[in-house]
């Protein structure tokens, strides 16, 4: 997988906590933007939100929130978050599962967290020139931001990027003032947990991430650097930057279709790299340094998620499946992706080559990048952060306070 572009949230002068980025070199004002670096999907929106809205003259300081809870304990939860989808995905399953049946246990976490990293985060904000706006691109900093925004403690407007379409409990907080969903089915969500504001905005992907326009050449570049062939269908099988899920049986399965050749994107997973090679199944590469390209020189993306590589393919015109996806989040993003229209949700090895053949020649394939396209041609998710930030007079937002009394008060 690919490293998202910009600065990494959590970095020195950028992200740091206390940090901020050039402020008296931004005319148009501040936005602090805070992700959550487990796996690639909230740092990615994170950075693309980020480069965008600094092209408009803002400063723009991007915070990590593992490093929010603290350092040690933020590696620690990334860790456990890694080893649960690799080793026992099904007890991640389970527990969004029930959180999503049980309001209370889900704002139970959301106080947790809030609690944990409500200091930090005022001290992340704190700066010689106070945010316009903040946004949260992962979950449980929505939570923080929500709660310090009830209490008072933050003043400027607090705006929620919904990286998927499916939209779990934990990512809706009292006190947050705008929720973007990129797609009327996660509105509808945001709606059925919410009365606040909801606005539907087109995904934040890089501009990297296009169709291929130079008639063939550029792929077949891209296919012989990457050892895959020359000619045939390539499926494109990805399971975010630490390969989890299984994706070798789902490598296994495309092949014995005969319609595509699996490509295999491992990640970080060099132990799945490694089964793959042995068994002969199709291309496993590892980490990726130039997705765009390889989307583009695929001709199905076969994904277990339904994060960010999904609309990435989507941007590229690429088709999507959604195969032996991962318990809890994948689930939920696969039916929520099928209702929309953008990527089918196949149910079982039995059907998958129906839908290859599909997606690769039929009538489904056409008519899910017809919705790709009509996806990105939503409004741009910085027309309504910007607007949020022009409405805020700098001069009426005061400095976040850091000093002992307040912190106190939240806890």
């Amino acid at each position: 997988m690919e490293r998202p572009a910009g600065p990494r949230p959590g970095t020195k002068g950028r992200g740091a906590v206390g940090g901020w980025a050039e402020p008296s070199a931004a005319p148009a004002g501040r936005i602090t933007v805070i992700s959550g670096s487990v796996g690639a999907g909230h740092d990615g929106a994170s950075a693309e939100l980020s480069r965008r809205l600094r092209e408009l003259g803002y400063a723009v300081d991007c915070h990590d929130f593992l490093d929010l809870v603290g350092r040690r304990t933020g590696r620690a939860l990334r860790r456990a978050y890694a080893m649960e989808l690799s080793v026992a995905p099904r007890t991640w399953g389970w527990l969004l599962t029930n959180l999503e049946k049980r309001d209370r246990m889900a704002a139970a976490v959301g106080r947790s967290a809030a609690r944990v990293a409500s200091a930090r985060a005022i001290q992340a904000l704190d700066g010689p020139v106070p945010p316009r706006v903040v946004v949260s691109t992962y979950p449980l900093a929505s939570q923080v931001l929500g709660r310090l925004r009830r209490t008072g403690a933050l003043a400027a407007p607090v705006v929620t990027f919904l990286t998927d379409l499916s939209v779990p409990a934990l990512w809706i907080a009292d006190g947050v003032d705008l929720h973007l969903a990129l797609h009327e089915v996660a509105a509808a969500q945001v709606r059925h947990r919410c009365d606040g504001r909801i606005q539907v905005c087109a995904p934040a992907v890089r501009g990297a991430f296009r169709p291929a326009v130079d008639g063939g050449t550029e792929v077949a570049r891209t296919r012989a650097r990457y050892g895959l062939p020359p000619t045939g269908r390539l499926a494109l099988l990805v399971g975010g930057s630490w390969g989890v899920g299984e994706l070798a049986e789902a490598a296994a399965d495309v092949a014995s279709t005969g319609l595509a050749t699996p490509v295999t994107v491992c990640g970080h997973n060099r132990a799945l790299r490694a089964r793959l090679s042995r068994a002969g199944i199709g291309v496993p590469l590892g980490w990726v340094d130039e997705m765009p390209a390889l989307i583009r020189a695929s001709d199905v993306v076969v994904q277990n998620a339904g994060g960010l590589t999904s609309l990435e393919a989507m941007a590229a015109d690429v088709p999507v499946i959604t195969y032996r996806c991962l318990p809890g989040h994948g689930t939920t993003n696969a039916r929520a992706l099928d209702e929309a229209g953008l990527a089918r949700w196949v149910h079982g090895p039995a059907r998958l080559a129906e839908a290859l053949a599909g997606v690769l020649d039929g009538e489904p394939g056409r008519r899910q990048r017809a919705a790709g396209v009509e996806l990105f041609a939503a409004p741009s998710p910085i027309d309504s952060i910007v607007a949020l930030a022009d409405r805020v007079a700098p001069a009426v937002i005061p400095r976040t306070r850091t000093d002992r009394t307040r912190v106190g008060a939240l806890r």
